[in-house]
């Protein structure tokens, strides 16, 4: 039964992010749901995975960005066979 809770919470917070309609109610939802530094990592993540669909090496991505070998593996695998990064991504270019 708690898993079921633990799903519907993450239903209900998926929903409301997209229902969002503009970047500044966006900021405010992350404002108060997260700390700066929650909301800096997730868009350190986007950078490196915008990098790595630009053809940059894991190494070029490290000296751009301030994450880790482990985070950047994780990214990596996300953009490789992941569906969120590669298509969002490619839709600002």
């Amino acid at each position: 039964m708690p898993h079921k809770w633990k799903e519907q919470k993450i239903e209900a917070l998926y929903r409301l992010i997209a229902e969002l309609d503009s970047p500044e109610q966006c900021r405010n939802l992350f404002d108060d749901l997260c700390t700066k530094r929650e909301v800096e990592k997730m868009a350190e993540r986007l950078y490196a995975a915008k990098l790595l669909l630009q053809g940059y090496t894991y190494n070029q991505v490290m000296a751009e960005t301030n994450i880790s070998t482990a985070t950047l593996s994780r990214v990596s695998q996300c953009v490789q066979y992941g569906q969120g990064y590669s298509q969002l991504l490619k839709k600002q270019d």
